[in-house]
């Protein structure tokens, strides 16, 4: 197909809806199935050139940028990086500490962020579905740490529709201001 980066999702537990937390994500037996489809998954692009990119969402079982962190290290391929969202990092009752989990989030698997999502989130304990701009994500923070880290990785609307494009890509160029690091992509 020629692409060099293919997203993945770690899943959850759930069996009627694949974006919904389950009480099951966080068993061991959840991380070893998981675990073991990622790494079936890298072998499958080895030597390829391709890299797979996986997101830590609150309500799949890698939930969080630790537990990234973890699955990076166990895998251990340079195949295997993240796709960062900042709405999708915030469990319930974590609002209050949005900065310092952004700040951790990047500091824990910042250098191996290949690509950022760009929507927005209004209420913490579940992934954002907000158009960017349009909730409480603290995007000058987020797009701080993404030129920090991840300098030049496309920044990817999402979650918005076709007639807010313009609104959000003007809203994230307003953030990036005149740094060229950030590559706004929207996608029709």
């Amino acid at each position: 197909m020629g692409t060099q980066l293919i997203h993945i999702c770690t899943g959850t537990r759930d069996r009627i809806n694949m974006w919904r937390r389950h009480p099951n994500n966080g068993t061991p037996e959840a991380w070893r199935d998981m675990a073991g489809c990622v790494k079936d998954a890298v072998e499958a692009v080895k030597g390829s050139g391709v890299v797979l990119g996986f997101e830590p969402e609150v309500n799949n079982i890698v939930d969080s940028a630790a537990k990234a962190r973890k699955l990076l290290d166990e895998v251990g391929s340079e195949q295997l990086k993240v796709t960062m969202d900042g709405s999708n990092l915030f469990h319930a009752g974590e609002f209050a500490r949005m900065g310092e989990i952004l700040d951790e989030a990047f500091e824990l698997v910042g250098k191996d962020v290949v690509m950022a999502h760009a929507k927005d989130v209004s209420h913490d304990g579940d992934a954002g579905h907000e158009a960017a701009g349009h909730g409480k994500l603290d995007y000058a923070r987020y797009v701080r740490l993404l030129y920090k880290y991840a300098p030049g990785a496309p920044l990817l609307l999402h979650g918005l529709s076709e007639g807010q494009v313009s609104e959000c890509v003007g809203f994230l160029r307003g953030k990036i201001g005149t740094r060229r690091i950030l590559r706004v992509v929207s996608l029709k």
